[in-house]
């Protein structure tokens, strides 16, 4: 019975973490969304509409909007972060003792740098003595506002914790999966916003169905490739977290990262497609950290080096393109599970 569970906070007001709020509310769960600026959530209150990032969604009347931090967390005995990674430790900072002995899920997908810290270890961190877990897969906001049958996938080794989010999150038009490799849901969430870009530009360029089935399929070997040698299951990315989220997100004009990519192809700089977007897009960011991490472990990531050297490094996307093309033909899968 819904009476029988506890109040639900969600942090941050952007698209996903308003349609969470607004979802968790229609179930007859007390839910809190808390957001930074005032004006906004002065607004939301009045309106029941996030005019900035849903337009369309007429907000539960019973969902409580508030800028107090400390005021939000402290009833919740669930807490989903729903924060750009930019901000994410910032607001941990604030909380971290009040989140003692609560569920936390991370729905954020991006990696902090210096350090590659995943969201999930930031909690950790900053919250030692929380109950961690994220949420990651096929999911667009505006998709799961209006209904659209939906799944996704919570991880975390504490498996009275995933059935929680089950309980919370499940409903007629969104299932909630459940596993145990918290890194490979995390680094797929992460990792599909970089190859998201490369389809953006693919699709601006008019290339074939051929070329972005290809760009799709090398992008899923080259980040589980990545994944399994941090330690992550390679089994993973054949589910909803992985292959689910990376087509999504690479076919979808609604993907803030797709849409990146489709103003760089259609010849805009990189400051005026993010600047254009209104919106944070995680891959630009995931990238650099990527690349970085890539050529410091000695592995093997082909599209990654190539989109970085489009980006930052003044190459064309036609040098580009023509090296990886020329590479060595090399096996289709490459990485096994390490026994």
């Amino acid at each position: 019975m819904t009476e029988q569970i506890k109040p639900v906070t969600v942090l941050g007001g952007g698209s996903f973490g308003t349609t969470l709020a607004h979802l968790i509310a229609t179930a007859g769960i007390p839910t809190t969304l808390w957001l930074r600026d005032e004006k906004a959530a002065e607004s939301m209150r009045s309106e029941r509409v996030n005019a900035r990032y849903l337009p369309g969604l007429k907000l539960h009347p019973d969902l409580q909007i508030t800028t107090d931090l400390q005021a939000a967390v402290a009833p919740a005995s669930l807490v989903l972060l729903a924060i750009p990674s930019s901000a994410f430790r910032s607001v941990l900072r604030q909380i971290g003792t009040v989140l003692a002995g609560k569920g936390v899920v991370s729905t954020t997908k991006g990696i902090e740098q210096p350090g590659f810290r995943l969201m999930s270890q930031i909690v950790e961190e900053e919250a030692p003595c929380a109950r961690v877990a994220v949420l990651s897969g096929p999911n667009l906001a505006k998709e799961i506002a209006a209904g659209a049958l939906t799944a996704s996938v919570v991880a975390s080794e504490d498996q009275a914790l995933c059935r929680e989010v089950q309980r919370v999150l499940g409903s007629r038009t969104l299932r909630i999966y459940a596993s145990q490799d918290r890194l490979g849901v995390e680094l797929g969430g992460a990792l599909k916003n970089v190859y998201a870009i490369i389809s953006g530009m693919a699709a601006a360029l008019g290339m074939g169905e051929n070329t972005r089935a290809m760009l799709i399929t090398r992008a899923l070997a080259e980040m589980t490739r990545f994944a399994v040698h941090m330690g992550a299951d390679p089994l993973t990315f054949l589910g909803l977290a992985g292959v689910g989220d990376l087509i999504v997100t690479c076919v979808s004009p609604q993907s803030r990262n797709y849409q990146v990519g489709y103003a760089l192809g259609s010849g805009q700089s990189l400051e005026d497609s993010v600047a254009r977007l209104g919106q944070v897009a995680e891959g630009v960011n995931t990238l650099k950290v990527l690349r970085e991490k890539a050529e410091q472990e000695g592995v093997y990531m082909p599209l990654v080096a190539g989109l970085h050297a489009i980006l930052f490094e003044n190459r064309t996307l036609d040098q580009v393109i023509g090296q990886l093309m020329s590479a060595e033909q090399k096996q289709d899968i490459d990485f096994t599970r390490a026994l």
